[in-house]
């Protein structure tokens, strides 16, 4: 009997072949290419044109990245405080009247008996310690002048906060208010390295000395909570904070690091042989960025200039590392060997113009023509069809620009007319605070008035209190009434607010940023692209030809007023210069946001004087104040109030930020601090919207629909303002339906049934501008007006 064959599935060539479970073990290249069957995935074809680096590649491509960032720090800290590069420049503050700056630098100076002191011109100690191999530069500026302090901090390595136990370690004593300025002005303009030192603790027994320190750390700590007190009262001490200084890590302040700058050393005014300007010659240490002879310098206080030359003298307070003996006592023919680095070139050099000249003719039209005169009222006597876009509503086709030739003409909406008239519903509160005020004065004969009465009185202004009392009021009103205001009586409402115009959407509705844009916007300057000028400057700035940081050179300003300079020196301020970068001459419109600081509670109007600390300049203007919101519309504040933030926008020099501001307001004649920021923009396209609303009360509600009335007074206002759009205080929304009558009643439909307390509300929008009131803040500004600050 035959045994039967077992059948055997042989796989053909299409033979299936499922995925295999991932194990997690190693597999080899091979076994995959094996797997693979010779397919290239597309991610390995694609390597080559995405120029896609292996990981060996990659690991040496991020050693010389880490190896170049490495290689920038060091080359950036040698290049400062060393023997061949620009010292240390160190500023001493006091914060209070009781530590003495002098005493300190004193105790400074001779704490190294090796050390090399030297003294320039303008007031500039220099000590050169061989043990540290470093050069150290102190500066003392006039606690009398709170901007020339500001100043010298501007352009310093490192601060040294001065404070002193001799009246006590309460916080007063220590950190009276004028320090406190000092300190939240120079936080805000951007801070050194800072270096808090205490002296006179070796007066106090040495039980409570320890006590005493850990005090003032505390205080400290509040203002520079990562900062340590050190001690300054004898030679050791001294020789710590020198250590302290050249070791450290140095903070950066980007818009002085930037911009190439200089203090002072020694300045020479050789005056023309004719007119009355002449060559200012400022000599001192170059930091920050290279300076390019054809370009423009700013100086504090004084003003923008060109520069004729730039030389390389020699350098008085230089050593000699290898011998480290000073070389003050060289030969006398080379301190007069001047070598000229670099001499303006006319065709390259940057112009002061700072306005664009417009074409007054520049749109103009010719003449018309009879034929087209008498086309033009042929057209007037037809009945006008609009063309719109499709899709839109009626109430967009209403309110489209070209309505405003029909208007018969604009009447000027000036700020203090709304001021004038005001709101019913304060009308009695308004009524019942004059009357109280009227309560409060009584006649009194002249024996019951003492005589020191008769000297506040004398020293008081009155009416400075009355216009403070006014503005108080007003931003209260403001505050709690935001833009409302009363339709006028004697003026129809579609005359009065002509020039206002209704948005379906304050978010979303179009708004032409080019419309009807005043006479002074054709003096400015705009970028096409700001973001990428800035980049391409401050790229180009890295590569410019001209002096190098850490030289120490002499640049001749040209055309400087000796006026101007001959009042500069009777203040007692430093002179510092700063380069100028391409195009930051030139006027535009900037946008700063501001927060108000918590020492000044009074509100602040828009269009209001104030003084302005924009990074290196210092300018006086009358901002507008907006909110700060994202979005192309912005509405505008008529009120800067306290412990708020606002955009303030007014026409100026253009900067490239990042830029710190510092706004002040005078009073007194003193300076205070009202609020801090930092340059946002230069953008003349910035839409700052006006909004004024106008408020009705219910008459008759019904389900849907309610009777309006004080909203306005005549039937053409009403039939004029239909397309509007309406709005309750509760969150109604709707829209007028028809008036009612002749005067003034409106009936409205709403989303919903309207409550007899709610108010109906419509809002009006028009552009603002700012007005043309920039003026640099020269010296002759400091004379009259800040010199007692």
């Amino acid at each position: 009997m035959g045994v039967d064959k077992v059948q055997v599935h042989r796989p053909g060539a299409f033979k299936q072949t499922n995925k295999l479970h991932k194990h997690g073990r190693h597999r080899s290249k091979g076994s995959i290419s094996n797997d693979s069957k010779g397919k290239v995935s597309v991610k390995t074809l694609s390597k080559a044109n995405k120029r896609e680096l292996n990981k060996e590649q990659r690991r040496h491509q991020a050693l010389q990245i880490r190896q170049n960032k490495r290689n920038e720090v060091l080359n950036k800290k040698r290049s400062l405080g060393g023997l061949d590069y620009a010292p240390f420049l160190v500023c001493l503050v006091p914060l209070s009247k009781n530590a003495d700056p002098k005493q300190a630098l004193e105790c400074l100076t001779k704490c190294d008996s090796e050390a090399i002191i030297n003294k320039s011109p303008t007031g500039v100690t220099h000590i050169c310690t061989p043990r540290f191999k470093q050069k150290f530069s102190f500066i003392i500026p006039s606690s009398d002048n709170e901007l020339a302090v500001l100043d010298a901090l501007k352009v310093s390595d490192t601060v040294i906060f001065l404070l002193s136990t001799s009246g006590g370690v309460e916080e007063d004593s220590l950190i009276d208010k004028w320090g406190q300025n000092i300190l939240m002005s120079s936080f805000s303009q951007g801070l050194a390295t800072p270096v808090v030192a205490v002296s006179d603790l070796e007066s106090i027994t040495q039980k409570k000395r320890h006590d005493y320190k850990q005090q003032v750390q505390k205080l400290i700590s509040k203002w520079l909570p990562e900062e340590k007190v050190v001690t300054l009262d004898n030679d050791s001490d001294g020789i710590n904070i020198l250590r302290k200084i050249g070791n450290q890590k140095k903070k950066t302040v980007l818009y002085r690091d930037r911009r190439p700058h200089i203090y002072a050393e020694d300045v020479l005014f050789v005056p023309n042989e004719t007119g009355p300007y002449g060559t200012l010659k400022v000599t001192g240490y170059l930091r920050g960025s290279p300076l390019s002879v054809n370009g423009l310098v700013h100086l504090p206080g004084i003003g923008d200039f060109q520069m004729s030359q730039i030389d390389a003298p020699f350098d008085p307070f230089s050593v000699d590392k290898n011998k480290n003996k000073d070389l003050s006592t060289t030969d006398q023919n080379e301190k007069f060997n001047i070598r000229i680095l670099d001499q303006a070139d006319i065709t390259k050099q940057e112009s002061l113009d700072a306005e664009n000249t417009p074409d007054p003719m520049d749109g103009e039209q010719t003449w018309p023509t009879n034929e087209e005169i008498e086309m033009a009222e042929q057209d007037s006597k037809m009945k006008k069809v609009k063309k719109v876009p499709k899709g839109w509503s009626d109430y967009q086709a209403a309110w489209i620009p070209d309505d405003d030739a029909e208007f018969q003409a604009d009447l000027e909406d000036s700020d203090d007319e709304e001021s004038n008239s005001n709101m019913d519903a304060m009308s009695e509160e308004k009524s019942e605070a004059s009357e109280q005020e009227d309560q409060e004065f009584d006649t009194v004969t002249e024996s019951e008035v003492a005589a020191n009465d008769e000297k506040y009185d004398q020293e008081m202004d009155i009416m400075a209190e009355r216009q403070e009392l006014e503005k108080l009021k007003a931003a209260k009103s403001d505050r709690m009434f935001p833009d409302e205001v009363d339709t006028p009586l004697d003026q129809p409402a579609r005359i009065r607010y002509q020039r206002y115009r209704g948005l379906e959407s304050f978010r979303t509705s179009p708004w032409d940023p080019k419309e009807n844009l005043p006479s002074d916007y054709a003096r400015i300057f705009q970028f096409e692209n700001f973001d990428r000028t800035k980049k391409r400057v401050l790229k180009e700035q890295e590569d410019v030809d001209g002096a190098r940081p850490g030289w120490y050179i002499t640049i001749h300003v040209k055309d400087v007023s000796q006026l101007l300079w001959s009042n500069f020196e009777k203040i007692n301020a430093p002179l510092i210069v700063f380069g100028v970068l391409p195009h930051e001459y030139k006027m535009s419109v900037l946008n700063v946001v501001l927060k108000r600081t918590p020492n000044y509670s009074l509100p602040i109007k828009s269009k209001e004087r104030l003084i302005f600390q924009c990074g290196y300049r210092r300018f006086v203007t009358n901002p507008i104040f907006s909110q700060h919101t994202n979005g192309q519309k912005h509405k505008f504040e008529r009120f800067f109030q306290p412990e708020s933030t606002a955009v303030a926008t007014f026409f100026g020099r253009i900067q490239f930020p990042p830029s710190p501001v510092l706004c002040y307001k005078e009073e007194n004649g003193q300076l205070n601090l009202v609020a801090t920021g930092s340059l946002l923009s230069c953008n003349p396209d910035r839409i700052i919207l006006k909004r004024i609303v106008l408020s009705g009360h219910p008459f008759k509600i019904y389900k849907k629909s309610a009777v309006i009335r004080f909203m306005f007074f005549n039937r053409e206002d009403i039939v004029y303002f239909k397309p509007c759009k309406l709005r309750t205080k509760m969150g109604r929304i709707g829209h007028i339906k028809e008036p009612l009558g002749t005067h003034g009643h409106i009936k409205c439909i709403f989303d919903g049934q309207l409550k007899s307390q709610d108010t109906v509300l419509l809002n009006l929008y028009k552009r603002v501008f700012p007005k043309w009131t920039y003026e640099d803040l020269v010296v002759s500004v400091v004379n009259n007006e800040e010199m007692e600050t």
